[in-house]
């Protein structure tokens, strides 16, 4: 027997015959490394991208903890979007369709709360919900987790991008300390790090590799004579690459401001990151480059200090940077979490010291590439995919990240794969969607009412 087949597990007649009927064999990478110890009832993360089949192999390890003849709560499913939740509770139905009398129910903001009242009364065994809307229910009695043995996070990096840590925070409160949690992500960034020494019990890692080359940084070096060469460079290395998110460094405040002012001219989506900011305005540049609704971060090295950017696909050095140590630094932002990643360093002659320098610590000899062609220069530049509103009103006026959600995607609403990262500060709240998604959201958010009230949002530029 395979290794990777179904059958080589202990899981229940009946869930492996409904298995080959639906035409699942054999496991796919995620699933042969995740299944054995959810079914030896570890605590488990599992890092792997959309599409690994990481839906089914929580859905068995649930489905083979559940015990029909008590119609309690005993599993819960949070998920980032009501989309995600909606495909979830389909895939663990179809899973389970072997075992009878077992109730998935799915709670998810931006649907009405009365009927999920009633449907709650009924019970159920399995809940798939939102962070908002699961907690909305803990909150006021209608939902009980005293019975729950298997917590699952799905898409938790998404769910962290989209605030919803403080409801996640209050689940855990109500659920018990003796169960078993599974958690799922794309990607571990230091945020989901930091929950999982609080919610789990000596857990098992398993990660599947991405396709492409882990943390592979191309670094290319070109030659340039003066500033206005520069910034052809600059707009060139943009058309050529076309990456999402690109951080310029720069050595001075003077520089960065001016450099993204120039970007932002000849078309492309820049902003400028710097010590003359004041903390507003910092939040909101940081915000916008977060969330892909600004493509481009132009930064000083001392305001970029512990920023903390998932996916970057492209660095720049506008200068070479005064010393080896700042530039492996810089590089080392782009081609994290498996992805490949470029650096490009622009220099002239009078800075042949840094590059000996550069060269010793490299060890390797730094020739001046040339530069992509200067007809890419007549293509028009790549806009953000995503566009921020602003919403004047945050925590202070009790929004929470599952009441914007809900807002957007409630009736009539936009979808929820078209909702970004949302971030929340103490009087203002700022949401990303997609950029063919902006108007009807920003109808939907000035329309709509949150807490009851309606607040001013307008877009982000």
């Amino acid at each position: 027997m395979s290794q990777t087949a179904f059958s080589s597990l202990s899981l229940k007649p009946a869930l492996l015959d409904n298995l080959s009927s639906l035409g699942y064999n054999e496991m796919t990478p995620i699933q042969a490394q995740s299944l054995p110890h959810m079914l030896a009832g570890k605590d488990v993360i599992a890092q792997g991208k959309t599409g690994s089949g990481k839906t089914a192999a929580f859905g068995l390890g649930l489905l083979s903890n559940l015990n029909v003849k008590r119609y309690r709560v005993q599993t819960l499913v949070l998920c980032p979007t009501r989309e995600l939740a909606d495909q979830v509770a389909k895939e663990i139905r179809k899973l389970a369709r072997a075992i009878h009398n077992i109730k998935v129910l799915t709670l998810c903001g931006g649907m009405p709360f009365g009927p999920q009242i009633g449907s709650l009364e009924h019970g159920a065994h399995i809940i798939v919900g939102t962070p908002g809307r699961v907690e909305e229910h803990l909150r006021k009695g209608n939902l009980n987790l005293d019975e729950l043995n298997t917590l699952v996070f799905d898409e938790a990096d998404r769910m962290m991008e989209m605030g919803f840590q403080s409801a996640i925070d209050a689940i855990i409160d109500y659920a018990p300390a003796d169960r078993q949690t599974l958690l799922f992500s794309a990607t571990y960034p230091k945020q989901i790090k930091a929950i999982v020494d609080d919610i789990m019990h000596k857990p098992v890692m398993v990660k599947v590799e991405s396709t492409h080359d882990n943390s592979s940084i191309e670094q290319r070096f070109f030659k340039v004579d003066d500033n206005e060469s520069r910034m052809t460079a600059v707009r060139l290395l943009l058309q050529h690459y076309q990456p999402e998110s690109t951080v310029v460094f720069c050595n001075t405040k003077r520089e960065a401001q001016e450099i993204a002012d120039a970007l932002d001219m000849y078309g492309f989506s820049a902003v400028a990151l710097h010590g003359d900011l004041d903390q507003r305005e910092r939040d909101r540049t940081l915000v916008r480059f977060a969330n892909k609704s600004a493509s481009i971060l132009v930064a000083t090295d001392v305001a970029a200090r512990g920023l903390d950017i998932d996916s970057l696909d492209a660095v720049i050095n506008y200068h070479i940077a005064r010393d080896t140590e700042v530039h492996v630094h810089r590089v080392g932002r782009t081609g994290r979490a498996g992805s490949k990643g470029v650096a490009c360093s622009l220099f002239s002659d009078k800075e042949h010291y840094k590059v000996a320098l550069l060269e010793d610590y490299l060890d390797k000899r730094i020739e001046g590439e040339i530069l992509p062609p200067m007809e890419l220069l007549n293509k028009p530049t790549r806009r953000p995919t995503m566009t921020t509103l602003q919403i004047d009103g945050g925590k202070k006026q009790k929004v929470r990240p599952g009441d914007i959600l809900g807002a957007l995607t409630g009736e009539n609403g936009i979808q929820g794969s078209q909702v970004g990262k949302i971030h929340l500060f103490d009087n203002c709240a700022y949401v990303a969607v997609h950029s063919d998604a902006t108007r009807p959201a920003l109808r939907k958010l000035e329309k709509g009412k949150m807490k009851g009230r309606n607040f001013r949002v307008r877009v982000i530029r």
